[in-house]
């Protein structure tokens, strides 16, 4: 995840730094972190 875009969050692939990142929506990135820390992910 790299801070600083404004609305959207990049990630990548730790093991790929150079590779092609995904955007997500800050609504989505956030509705995906909720879902972590709720346990939904097993």
């Amino acid at each position: 995840m790299a801070p600083g875009f404004p609305g959207v969050v990049p990630v990548r692939d730790s093991k790929d730094p150079q590779g092609p990142a995904l955007l997500f929506s800050a609504t989505a990135w956030e509705s995906f972190l909720a879902a972590v820390r709720a346990g939904d992910f097993g």
